[in-house]
């Protein structure tokens, strides 16, 4: 994931059109003429009261009044994935960057063999995947008339204004899309049984700990937001301490991901620390700096590392679920 700075949530869309429905031909013989007549007209009825009930209009985010198809089998929603899984539906392609070489690992048991899509959307490459209905993130992905040209392409329907929205919401709104309320509010509640489950034995087993994570991506640091991705799994729904340093930069952060410098790394009072490392296949040299090697919980012998592949840069009943996991791996032996 690429949750940088100002978080790029690289752009979720969702494809999703309106079906379309054949009418029987009418009887040829001339002596069925006013019958099929009749009949015919009693079909467009019906047609157009099966379009109503197979099809429904929600307003989204920007007040757009968007047209649901029952039953949308190529969506587009990119960077939405991981609420497309949690209630059992497969995109026709997923989030990508790097042409395709780096996508959702985590998600990846759900989403192989499922084409990639460049993050920022380009509007051929969505075309060509045919979409019947197509679901933003934001607002901020479809500005600057981006919003049009993708809803003419299918049905588009923006989940939230703002770059990052609060995944419980998400998923409740993805969930009405889809006609999946129930599944939706299960998925919830099974995460938050299982995160209150964690923190009792994460306190009976280890106490309060301060805890940090940090993604290492192209020679620089960079540590997650308090109350966004891993940081809200952490120290909201885990309760874990959280140490000044990421008081400090969370709250003039911008984005899930701030770049911090190894001089600062060095004050991060955390007695654990999470690296997610996405240097490893090139040789990760920052690790062999003698600053990061002062840095508490490196000198303590308490990194757990990471890839990038698993879910911590990312968000969602699926991944915060994982993000915990990880966490008790870590800390409970």
């Amino acid at each position: 994931m690429y949750n940088v700075v100002s978080k790029k949530k690289m752009i979720q869309l969702l494809g999703a059109g309106l079906l379309a429905f054949s009418l029987a031909a009418c009887g040829d013989d001339e002596g069925q003429k006013e019958e099929g007549s009749t009949s015919k007209t009693e079909e467009s009825s019906s047609k157009e009261t099966q379009q109503e009930t197979k099809s429904k209009t929600l307003k989204d985010a920007m007040g757009n009044e968007v047209v649901i198809p029952a039953n949308p089998k190529r969506i587009i929603a990119t960077y939405l994935e991981d609420n497309l899984v949690a209630l059992g539906i497969k995109p026709v392609a997923q989030w990508s960057v790097s042409d395709g070489a780096e996508v959702q690992g985590y998600l990846q048991n759900e989403l192989e063999g499922i084409p990639t899509i460049p993050y920022d959307l380009p509007f051929e490459s969505v075309q060509k995947m045919e979409p019947d209905l197509i679901i933003m993130d934001s607002a901020t992905m479809v500005e600057g008339g981006k919003y049009e040209q993708y809803n003419k392409i299918a049905p588009t329907y923006v989940i939230g204004k703002e770059v990052n929205n609060d995944w419980r919401d998400e998923l409740t709104r993805v969930g009405e899309v889809f006609g999946k309320e129930e599944e939706a509010q299960k998925a919830l509640k099974d995460y938050d049984e299982k995160a209150k489950e964690a923190k009792v034995t994460l306190e009976e087993k280890v106490g309060n700990p301060s805890v940090a994570a940090v993604w290492l991506v192209g020679g620089k640091f960079f540590i997650v937001s308090d109350n966004l991705s891993s940081g809200a799994v952490m120290y909201g729904d885990l309760g874990l301490k959280e140490p000044n340093v990421v008081k400090e930069i969370s709250a003039k952060a911008t984005g899930n991901w701030s770049e911090i410098s190894l001089e600062k790394l060095v004050e991060l009072d955390a007695e654990h620390l999470f690296l997610v490392n996405s240097d490893d296949s090139t040789g990760s040299k920052a690790l062999s700096d003698k600053l990061w090697k002062s840095v508490p919980a490196v000198k303590a012998g308490n990194v757990h590392e990471f890839s990038p592949n698993e879910s911590w840069l990312y968000t969602g009943a699926i991944a915060n679920g994982q993000i915990i996991d990880n966490v008790l791996k870590s800390l409970v032996k």
